[in-house]
């Protein structure tokens, strides 16, 4: 190529019109499309464009803005995708919804109120709450089981194709909660013919290695007076040897803590319910303190291939 060729490249380039680089732009990422507003005045009108927001954009929007139950404000197609990249309720407050910043993947949240939990109306084992921390109105607070069986279920339908989901459980622990430590609960997402099977601890598996005994003893219902190594064996050593196996809490941004119940992929949307649960109804330990906010559906880890951003949103 001649000296100056790549010049005159560029330049043709910035000589295309309006609609082409927008095109061009559309078939990128959001984060790419915050990058050319940097190279001229020509990139920064077409990637502003509604046309190229509008394809980052779910293409049932206008569906999600009509479920809303607060007004969602915005003067263009980049404004609402930033918008919606924060949590709105939807259906009268009985699901969140926002957009993955970074895919315009469609993420929901199923709270407490619409989960499936074992006894939940029975005030002597769950009660429900007001939480100033919580979006929904109320939050699941369990006072005393020893069975805990807690389900979620959205239609594939919902979900954008084409993606890789994670679920996670999104809850707190009170100063005294119990039970939560040994054994693992259980925690799994079925989709169609797939399963995907975790172990889980709700409490902090640092913790958990440093128990003694007599604490976990404490766990057994009443009417068992059986040592408790009779039926599990040594849960520190057990505790050791899956340790790299059972996923423990982690903290979010928002104070809550969260746990992966599972992964799935949604082809198509033509799988039907997603299933979603997390269950402790084997060893029977009396477990309190849970306090469960809801669960989160949201992009894969692996879907994320680039680090957070920042560009002028509005």
């Amino acid at each position: 190529m001649e000296v100056g060729g790549s010049g005159a490249v560029c330049r043709n380039i910035l000589g295309l019109p309006k609609e082409c680089v927008s095109q061009a732009i559309s078939l990128t990422s959001p984060r790419d499309a915050c990058r050319s507003e940097a190279v001229s005045a020509g990139f920064r009108s077409a990637a502003v464009s509604d046309d190229v927001w509008k394809r980052f954009l779910p293409s049932d929007y206008a569906d999600i803005l009509a479920r809303a139950v607060d007004r969602v404000e915005f003067d263009s197609m980049k404004n609402l995708y930033f918008r919606l990249s924060d949590p709105v309720l939807i259906d009268g407050g009985k699901m969140g919804f926002y957009v993955d910043r970074e895919t315009g993947i469609k993420c929901f949240v199923l709270p407490a109120r619409e989960l499936g939990i074992a006894w939940g109306e029975t005030p002597e084992y769950w009660t429900w709450i007001h939480h100033p921390e919580s979006r929904f109105s109320e939050v699941a607070e369990l006072t005393n089981v020893c069975w805990l069986e807690i389900r979620g279920r959205i239609n594939s339908r919902m979900l954008s194709k084409q993606s890789k989901y994670s679920a996670y459980l999104v809850f707190k622990l009170s100063n005294s909660a119990w039970g939560f430590r040994y054994p693992p609960q259980k925690a799994s997402v079925v989709v169609g013919t797939d399963v995907s099977n975790l172990s889980v601890c709700l409490m902090d598996l640092e913790e958990l290695l440093h128990d003694q005994p007599e604490e976990l003893q404490d766990d057994l219902p009443d009417a068992a007076d059986e040592p408790q190594y009779d039926r599990w064996g040594n849960p520190l050593e057990e505790a050791q040897d899956e340790s790299e196996m059972v996923g423990g809490p982690k903290t979010r941004q928002d104070g809550w803590l969260e746990v992966l119940l599972g992964e799935f992929y949604n082809e198509e949307g033509d799988d039907g319910e997603v299933v979603i649960s997390l269950l402790e109804t084997e060893s029977l330990h009396w477990k309190g303190g849970l306090i469960v906010q809801g669960i989160e559906i949201r992009p894969a880890k692996w879907f994320r291939r680039v680090q957070p951003y920042t560009c002028n949103f509005f």
